[in-house]
């Protein structure tokens, strides 16, 4: 009994990374190729990881990046009402699931303006969870990820 107790606790320990992970990041990375006409993914060294656009900011770090944060980007009127009334916020697995698929919506309901308006205009109807594992696997800083949330800004 002691015996398949330990067993079982080896066993189910071993899962939790796997359980905690809910997407699938190599078709998440298939699936940021929706995004790469206006995002790149570009290492703190200057080494491209997904080459892509300069439309939107670089998703390098996205998990745990305090939201409309990147120096020298220019963020439209909607991303930064949601920073400034959530101050010191920061994107996480939940919020980025929920604004992925539907940006404008998520602003409106998050940033206390109901005109607000994201630039971007790309819904994901779909894989969200695939499309986050990927974006978490390059966020080399991400904090541990909760496991459940309604995707307000942390």
């Amino acid at each position: 009994m002691k015996t398949s107790l330990i067993a079982m606790f080896s066993v189910l320990s071993l899962a939790a990374p796997a359980l905690a992970q809910e997407g699938d990041i190599a078709a998440g990375e298939k699936e940021f190729n929706k995004c790469k006409a206006c995002h790149m993914i570009r290492d703190d060294s200057g080494e491209d990881i997904v080459r892509g656009g300069r439309t939107g900011p670089n998703l390098y770090g996205i998990v745990g990046r305090e939201i409309a944060s990147v120096e020298g980007f220019r963020y439209g009127d909607g991303i930064r009402a949601l920073a400034e009334k959530n101050p010191g916020a920061s994107w996480d697995v939940n919020s980025l699931k929920a604004y992925v698929t539907d940006p404008t919506a998520y602003l409106k309901a998050h940033s206390g303006d109901d005109g607000a308006r994201s630039m971007m205009t790309f819904k994901l109807n779909k894989n969200q969870d695939d499309l986050v594992a990927f974006l978490l696997s390059v966020s080399p800083d991400a904090p541990e990820q909760p496991a459940s949330g309604d995707g307000a800004p942390q």
